[in-house]
């Protein structure tokens, strides 16, 4: 009989935000699979864990996937974990869960921390629609995104580094607007965790006077919605008809 993927989620900060489940399923599995072994084998040792760990990141996962889903159908239950957040999100996890998935294998991803989440409800701005965009790519498609999402009017989640944020904010506000609504959350659920508010140009002159440090996450309000009606009048976000 064939065991079990399971993905579940770690802190993204306070190590107090791990799960009873998580603890449970980690405890009682075959082998963990980490991002970092090093890093989780931080959180493990909190929580008095003791199963093998086993690398797989995003440099080897192509070659281990296929390695990994043999093992499962041998009957081994196998947990995947990541150095913080939900696997799959931003970071390996993906390509084995669609990989089991694909063979029949039981895949059971546990509720639990993601940093895009907190974010995205700490900013004031709506969160009943939105979409998630993680990184940006660096050079080579970049601009082309960025020009398309100029007209996305869902509230846009994005992941950066702290080295890259000011140049982040700066181009936000070059291709959507200067006075587009943002916030800045930076090191979720940790010590010094703070969420910088105001316009792209606002914030972004911010972080230009204060280094930014830590885990970032941007949360960037959409554009404004306009919707024309059969009688050729347009509407604003709530569908009411301006003349």
């Amino acid at each position: 009989m064939a065991g079990i993927l399971y993905i579940v989620p770690t802190p993204v900060g306070n190590l107090e935000d791990m799960t009873l489940r998580a603890i449970r399923v980690l405890k009682e599995a075959d082998l963990i699979l980490a991002e970092d072994t090093r890093t989780s084998s931080v959180l493990l040792k909190h929580y008095d864990i003791h199963v093998p760990l086993k690398s797989h990141h995003k440099f080897n996962e192509h070659q281990t996937a296929g390695l990994i889903k043999e093992e499962i159908l041998q009957g081994r239950n196998i947990a995947l974990i990541s150095d913080a957040g939900t696997p799959g999100i931003s970071d390996p996890g993906f390509l084995l869960a669609r990989t089991c998935a694909e063979e029949g294998i039981e895949v059971q991803t546990l509720p639990g921390p993601t940093a895009c989440i907190p974010a995205i409800v700490s900013s004031g701005l709506p969160c009943d629609r939105f979409c998630f965009e993680g990184f940006l790519p660096v050079k080579k498609g970049r601009q082309t995104l960025l020009q398309e999402l100029a007209t996305e009017t869902r509230t846009m989640v994005f992941y950066e580094s702290p080295y890259r944020l000011v140049k982040t904010l700066e181009q936000f506000a070059q291709y959507f607007s200067p006075e587009r609504r943002c916030s800045v959350a930076r090191e979720i659920s940790k010590v010094h965790e703070e969420h910088r508010r105001g316009t792209l140009a606002e914030v972004a002159s911010w972080f230009r006077e204060h280094e930014p440090k830590g885990e970032i996450v941007i949360i960037v309000e959409g554009a404004p919605r306009k919707h024309r009606n059969p009688a050729g009048e347009y509407g604003g976000n709530d569908g009411e008809t301006t003349q």
